[in-house]
C-alpha cells in the first residue's frame, strides 16, 4: 500500500511582529540589508498562554473542518515539537483528547526540528505501508519565539510561530518517487542549541545568567542558540549530496522537478542553494515573507500555500528536502 498527502491544514498566532517592530526593538540594526538576507518582512508570535499544543489543535481543526475528515478514521497521530505543555505525558496524547479522536489511535510524539516534517512523513508513509494504519494525522507545531531571548536580535528577524497538519492516507497510486534519504552528523549538535532545562543541566542547578557571546549576542543557555554561518555551510555542503541522491533514487534528473520544497530557513541559503545547483529560480518555492522560518511547519506551509497560490498542481513533482538542528538532514521526492 502507498501513502498520499490528501490535506494540510494551517494556523497561525494572531499576534504579528513586523520589520517596523523589529526596527523599533533595535534601533541600530540595518533591517532593510537583513530583510534582503532573509526574505522575512513579518512573523506571528505565540502569545503567553497559547503553546505548541494549542496551535496544533487549531490546524487540526482547520484541517478537519477544510476536507470534512470523519474524525473516527484517523488511526495514528504523530506530533512534531521541540516543545509541548509537559515533559510527560506525550503532547501527542493531548491533541489526541481535545480532538476527539477514536481511542484505538496510536498517538507518538518527535522532536526533529527543521527535517521534523521530513521525518514525520517518513513515519506515517511506514506504517501505512505496513498496514500498520490507513490515515495518519501528522501535526508539525513550534512556538520557537519562546524560546528566543528578547535581546536576540538575529533569531527574533528569522523565526516565526505557527503549526500545520497534514493528514496523510493510504493509497493505490504511487505518490512516493523515491526513498526517504536521511543523514545526520552528531559532531555539530551545539550548533543549534537550548542548553539548559533538561537532565543535563536542569534549570533549578543551573544560573540563568544573561552574557554576550563572540557575535556580540546576548543571551543565556535557557534560550536558543544557532550558529547561523555554521548552518550555511552545512546546508550548502549537505543539499548537493541529498539532492543527487534522491534524483538517482527516483531516476529522475532536475529538469524533470516541478518544484523544489526546501525547509524555509532564509531566502540567501535558499537562493545560494538554488544557484549551486543550478535550478531555475522559478521552480523553488520561497514562502518565508509573512511568516519567517518556522522551523518543522515550513515544508507543509509552503507545499499548501503553492496549492493556494495555484503554482502546485496534481501530477506535479517535487522534490522536498530539510537541514537543520542535529545537524541533521532528509528529503524525498513526490507526485502531487
Amino acid at each position: 500500500m502507498y501513502s498520499k498527502i490528501d490535506g494540510i491544514g494551517l494556523f497561525f498566532p494572531e499576534n504579528v511582529y513586523t520589520n517596523s517592530d523589529l526596527q523599533n526593538d533595535f534601533p541600530n540594526l540595518k533591517v532593510k540589508d537583513l530583510t534582503r538576507l532573509t526574505g522575512v518582512e513579518s512573523r506571528h508570535i505565540a502569545s503567553k498562554n497559547e503553546t505548541s499544543v494549542d496551535m496544533g489543535i487549531h490546524a487540526a481543526e482547520n484541517l478537519i473542518s477544510k476536507i470534512n475528515i470523519d474524525k473516527n478514521s484517523i488511526d495514528y497521530l504523530i506530533f512534531c515539537s521541540a516543545g509541548g505543555d509537559y515533559i510527560t505525558p506525550a503532547s501527542a496524547c493531548i491533541v489526541h483528547e481535545k480532538l476527539g479522536l477514536q481511542s484505538n489511535c496510536g498517538s507518538v510524539d518527535i522532536n526533529q526540528g527543521c527535517t521534523g516534517f521530513v521525518h514525520g512523513y517518513n513515519l506515517a508513509n511506514g506504517l501505512i505501508s505496513s498496514g500498520t494504519a490507513k490515515s495518519v494525522l501528522l501535526i508539525t507545531s513550534e512556538a520557537i519565539s519562546k524560546t528566543v531571548h528578547s535581546k536576540d536580535k538575529g533569531n527574533k528577524a528569522i523565526f516565526g510561530d505557527a503549526a500545520a497538519a497534514t493528514l496523510i492516507s493510504s493509497s493505490n497510486k504511487k505518490h512516493i518517487l523515491s526513498n526517504f534519504i536521511f543523514g545526520t552528523d552528531g559532531s555539530k549538535y551545539d550548533q543549534i542549541i537550548i542548553k539548559h532545562g533538561r537532565e543535563r543541566y536542569p534549570l533549578d542547578e543551573f544560573a540563568e545568567d544573561d552574557f554576550i557571546d563572540d557575535m556580540g549576542t546576548q543571551r543565556n543557555h535557557s534560550k536558543i542558540y544557532m550558529n547561523g554561518s555554521e548552518v550555511f555551510n552545512f546546508s550548502i555542503n549537505k543539499a548537493p549530496e541529498l539532492i543527487d541522491n534522491m534524483l538517482s533514487d527516483a531516476f529522475l534528473k532536475i529538469d524533470e522537478i516541478d518544484h523544489f520544497v526546501f525547509h524555509q530557513s532564509n531566502r540567501i541559503l535558499l537562493e545560494t542553494l538554488g544557484k549551486k545547483l543550478r535550478i531555475p529560480e522559478e521552480k523553488i518555492v520561497f514562502e518565508l515573507h509573512e511568516n519567517g522560518n518556522t522551523v518543522s511547519s515550513s515544508i507543509p506551509i509552503a507545499l499548501i500555500k503553492s496549492v493556494e497560490k495555484g503554482k502546485l498542481k496534481e501530477g506535479d513533482k517535487v522534490l522536498v528536502a530539510a537541514f537543520g538542528v542535529g545537524f541533521s538532514w532528509g528529503g524525498f521526492i513526490m507526485e502531487w
